[in-house]
């Protein structure tokens, strides 16, 4: 079994704690647990952390806090815990840059699903779209020149209205400027780029997200769903999108996303 690297659980109920531990320990993970924020914090930092649980309700700062703070230092994988039913914490922790949530209580079977299917796409591999359907010829653009430094030349990258895609890089700019994407923010934009105009239903994007614990006959919530409008809201800040004249990602009321059309 190859190791997967460091865990670090931060939550303060010894309980939740002691089985997310025990659940990452039986993964693989080398599992250091904290407390508090702070001390969690400091954790992720010291033991350059791959994959981090954050509680959302900690006695000292809330997880939102530390989530800041392990950002900026780490691009480690974040998957919050939140409560039962409590969606304006889902919605918070997806918009501060987590690349997951759990609710609580939650099935030790998903979290390990959650994180293996996390680590299958893991950032700067080229796993990502290896199996993706191929990118139409009149939408999208392939291309073998990439930006200076990012990828060595003859990378398969895809051009389309001058937002440039490396699914095996795992990198996106537009007008040559890198975009800063989380892990579920890239997959999703490189599963819309390379799905050649087809509409994505929010259905099938949480399937990409969370991999293939969802499985086609899977029960998938409002919540799943909305968590879907929340990343693509957040691609659409970042690739400063105006959502009535999208160059990229539009929205089909009432189904999904597609590819916005190319521009001639």
């Amino acid at each position: 079994m190859s190791d997967p690297g460091v865990a670090v659980v931060i939550e303060d109920d010894a309980d939740v704690r002691n089985l997310v531990v025990a659940v990452l320990q039986q993964s693989g993970f080398d599992v250091h647990a904290a407390a508090t924020g702070r001390d969690g914090v400091e954790a992720a930092r010291i033991n350059q952390a791959t994959v981090v649980t954050v509680d959302v309700g900690l006695p000292d700062i809330d997880g939102f806090e530390v989530l800041r703070r392990i950002r900026q230092s780490s691009d480690c994988y974040v998957i919050m815990l939140t409560s039962l039913g409590d969606e304006l914490d889902t919605l918070t922790a997806l918009q501060s840059g987590a690349d997951d949530y759990l609710t609580k209580p939650f099935r030790p079977r998903e979290l390990r699903a959650r994180v293996a299917a996390m680590l299958r796409r893991p950032r700067g591999t080229p796993e990502v779209g290896a199996d993706a359907a191929p990118v139409a010829a009149s939408v999208a653009q392939v291309v073998t020149e990439v930006a200076p430094g990012r990828a060595a030349q003859g990378t398969k990258t895809i051009e389309h209205n001058r937002l440039v895609l490396s699914p095996d890089a795992r990198t996106a700019s537009v007008h040559g400027v890198e975009l800063s994407l989380t892990r579920s923010e890239f997959d999703l934009l490189a599963d819309l780029v390379q799905s050649g105009g087809v509409v994505r239903t929010k259905a099938d994007l949480v399937r990409v997200v969370r991999g293939d614990y969802y499985a086609v006959d899977a029960y998938i919530s409002d919540a799943d769903e909305r968590a879907i409008e929340v990343h693509i809201g957040n691609l659409r800040r970042k690739l400063s999108e105006d959502p009535k004249e999208p160059r990229w990602l539009q929205t089909i009321r009432g189904v999904g996303y597609r590819l916005a059309p190319k521009e001639f």
